[in-house]
């Protein structure tokens, strides 16, 4: 069967297989459905990486004053569900998400004032975890999947006390071939950073804007000539800056902090494949 007619059994039969992050855990301390998290009811996905929403996601209904403690180094979990409170319907095969949805995941924090207050417009995100294609063709999104909507990741030690938003990202490729077509998946948590060190950040971006429609990893066919989701064993390239890196950790840039308008899981070993394009989470 040619790669073409396989892409298009697949689209077909997971046409609204989509996600929603929902929840938190810090230490394998789960914080709460929907506590200190912001999210919609929808589970569709944004497809236009300039809309101005791309922040946090358009929509949104779940949002309380809670800020989620987390100290500098923990390891923390967002929690990813078909819809809000996970399956949709019993034996949903497409909780948390279709598992043909294969991409990365992604987290970035930007520095605010109060999280549970703050608006999204204008605020500067830098990266601290990322998790893509490894050597052996899984993605992040598998990873989550295996790990029953989990995807961990630890708070790098070096990062600077205070409030954030968290923003979680998941990106799926199936049918990213065509430009504009890649989904984006994303909420953010309200969070507190504590007992961290000095450093406020790097490599800022911007929500809409840190993405272009072309890059290659989001404008990309992962599919082998057998119509294997591997990437036909290439590297992938994480779209968005580095990760924050704590060797040699000094204060980094100057904090852009902005007052912007408008069940216990179990930790995962740490080891693993040689990654493609992945910051280990």
């Amino acid at each position: 069967m040619k790669t073409s007619s396989i892409l298009s059994l697949a689209l077909a039969s997971v046409a609204n297989a989509h996600s929603i992050f929902q929840k938190v855990s810090v230490n394998g301390a789960d914080q709460g459905q929907l506590k200190g998290v912001r999210a919609p009811d929808s589970d569709y996905p944004i497809m236009n990486v300039g809309d101005g929403n791309f922040a946090c996601n358009t929509g949104i209904t779940h949002k309380d004053n809670t800020i989620i403690n987390i100290p500098a180094g923990a390891r923390v979990g967002a929690w990813w569900g078909h819809v809000i409170g996970g399956a949709q319907g019993s034996n949903d095969p497409d909780n948390p998400i279709a598992a043909s949805h294969k991409g990365p995941i992604i987290v970035y924090l930007a520095k605010v004032s109060d999280a549970a207050s703050t608006g999204t417009t204008g605020l500067q995100w830098f990266k601290i975890a990322e998790d893509g294609l490894d050597s052996s063709g899984k993605w992040g999104v598998d990873r989550m999947i295996s790990n029953g909507g989990w995807a961990y990741f630890n708070l790098p030690s070096c990062v600077a006390n205070g409030n954030y938003l968290m923003r979680v990202e998941l990106i799926a490729l199936h049918s990213a071939s065509t430009a504009g077509q890649a989904q984006f998946y994303m909420e953010c948590a309200q969070i507190n950073v504590t007992g961290g060190g000095s450093n406020s950040g790097a490599n800022f971006v911007s929500f809409p804007g840190a993405y272009t429609a072309n890059h290659p990893g989001i404008t990309i066919s992962i599919y082998d000539s057998k119509g294997v989701p591997n990437n036909g064993g290439r590297p992938y390239s994480i779209p968005g800056p580095a990760v924050l890196s704590c060797s040699g950790s000094g204060g980094g840039s100057p904090a852009p902090t902005t007052t912007a308008s408008g069940g216990t899981p179990t930790n995962p070993p740490s080891g693993g494949a040689v990654l493609y394009g992945q910051v280990r989470f």
